[in-house]
């Protein structure tokens, strides 16, 4: 089952073991909005790993600190970036350095799942 929100400056879907989001154009994502991320995921993953899928279909600005506090959630075990625009590659870099947890870049949502599952997996051979 998936469920859906629209906010202003994004909209989210929330699967099983993933969030997939699409900010809208012109957004700045601020850490302030690191606070529903971390809401969902005590609400929908309790005690369980997620990874976050960014689908960067649109225009927006991202302050590379938000990366800081998403680090800090205990039960997120990677960030998937969805993008082939060149200039994403090397904010994904930077992303990358403040990000505390494996952080990659896909050209398409397919590779990204794949990787969600692989990192998954690997995070309960762990447990």
């Amino acid at each position: 089952m998936i469920i859906s929100f629209d906010f202003s400056f994004c909209k989210v879907e929330i699967h099983k073991d993933y969030i997939l989001t699409v900010m809208a154009e012109g957004t700045t994502v601020v850490p302030k909005y690191n606070n529903l991320l971390a809401m969902a995921a005590d609400q929908y993953y309790k005690n369980k790993p997620f990874v976050y899928i960014s689908n960067r279909v649109n225009s927006y600005s991202v302050d590379p600190s938000i990366h800081i506090e998403m680090s800090k959630i205990q039960n997120l075990v990677g960030f998937a970036v969805i993008s082939n625009d060149p200039l994403q590659k090397k904010q994904t870099q930077l992303e990358q350095s403040l990000f505390a947890k494996e952080l990659r870049l896909f050209d398409t949502i397919k590779e990204a799942i794949e990787w969600k599952n692989e990192i998954i997996q690997k995070y309960f051979q762990q447990h």
